[in-house]
């Protein structure tokens, strides 16, 4: 009886690379349906009720046609794994520096919580159809969620600088808040400009709106791109180790 030991698959990559693929994936994914509906669907991706000039589709309306639908599934279903794993990331990261202040120990929970129900509420959105009555409930959860993860991790970095020397620390919350600011302002306009399309049917409203549900989105991808920042040093590494087996 001849016993071979077999060695661990090891795949190890930067923490900078896997967030940057994890963000690229919804990216890509947006930039693909947007360019196809423009091109391919424009009539059925900019037309509304108003029946007035458009010029840009919305996202939703991209999403829902075909051949852009499958592509953003498949690009939102292959990137929510990554997602958790970056937030289970961010609360183990929270739970070691601030292990001994309550406030903050809380707040890392409750970020963890809305950092799951935001990557729910995009799984919702983008395989719930539009015209389900309930996708205006997807919408909201993934707004709200996103936009109290957003604020939660801005104030849990505001404490991390405080007691941090590294000027990566500051940096980084630095730009949350200034995109977070971002965000939050593009959401006025698209609420506001979409508003107004509906009710007055100007012509251009609509372009607008969809023009800042792009930076909606846009922002929050970036928001969630300073992780790269936060663990740079840092590697992912996946491990299959077998048992010996014997011939």
């Amino acid at each position: 009886m001849i016993q071979i030991p077999s060695r661990p698959l090891v795949i190890r990559i930067s923490f900078t690379t896997f967030v940057l693929g994890t963000v690229s994936l919804p990216l890509l994914g947006l930039i693909t349906s947007v360019f196809i509906s423009s091109v391919f669907h424009y009539e059925d991706s900019t037309g509304t009720h108003c029946q007035v000039p458009n010029y840009l589709p919305s996202i939703s309306a991209s999403i829902s046609l075909s051949p852009e639908c499958h592509i953003w599934r498949f690009c939102i279903g292959l990137h929510s794994a990554p997602r958790l794993l970056v937030a289970i990331t961010y609360f183990r990261f929270y739970k070691t520096r601030f292990s001994s202040k309550v406030p903050e120990n809380s707040l890392s929970c409750l970020n963890l919580a809305f950092s799951v129900s935001e990557n729910l509420g995009l799984l919702l959105l983008t395989y719930v159809s539009s015209s389900e009555t309930y996708c205006e409930y997807c919408f909201v959860l993934f707004i709200v969620s996103s936009l109290i993860y957003m604020l939660i991790t801005c104030r849990l970095w505001k404490a991390i600088k405080k007691y941090s020397l590294s000027p990566e620390d500051a940096r980084s919350h630095h730009w949350k808040v200034r995109i977070l600011f971002l965000n939050v302002s593009c959401c006025v306009f698209a609420g506001f400009f979409y508003w107004k399309h509906n009710m007055y049917c100007e012509s251009g409203s609509y372009t607008l709106f969809a023009l800042f549900e792009y930076l909606v989105v846009f922002t929050n991808m970036a928001f969630h791109l300073t992780a790269v920042w936060d663990f740079k040093s840092r590697e992912v590494m996946v491990i299959s180790s077998s048992e010996d087996k014997d011939f």
